[in-house]
């Protein structure tokens, strides 16, 4: 069974910075494709980030790119979502997804994270 949890979520300002991590336990991490996900109040999930097993390849959603970075640590077992220049519309919570495979993919994911909230204030 596979196991994530992330953490690092919290209150920031408009502008400010966050750190999420999520730990993931199980299986064989580094055979895992991990993603980040997030999801507003009445609104769906959507992607946000993704990352393949040696972290050389990375695909980010549109309203993300420039200001968040995905990073992996393997012998952590870690993968960690770099957040800047936040802004009141990345409010959210956040999930952690793993998928084992080779394809950085956008949407197919076989396990979750319970979330962490992300607030940003204007």
């Amino acid at each position: 069974q596979v196991q994530l949890v992330e953490s690092g979520g919290g209150l920031v300002q408009a502008g400010g910075s966050l750190n999420l991590s999520c730990v993931v336990s199980g299986r064989t991490f580094s055979r895992y494709i991990m993603g980040w996900f997030r999801q507003a109040p009445g609104k769906e999930r959507e992607f946000v980030a993704a990352i393949s097993w040696s972290g050389g390849t990375t695909r980010y959603a549109d309203s993300v790119k420039g200001r968040f970075t995905i990073s992996r640590e393997n012998a952590k077992n870690t993968v960690y979502l770099q957040m800047n220049s936040l802004k009141f519309e990345d409010t959210a919570v956040y999930y952690c997804a793993a998928q084992p495979g080779v394809v950085v993919t956008t949407y197919k994911y076989d396990y979750w994270g319970q979330g962490t909230q992300v607030t940003v204030s204007s």
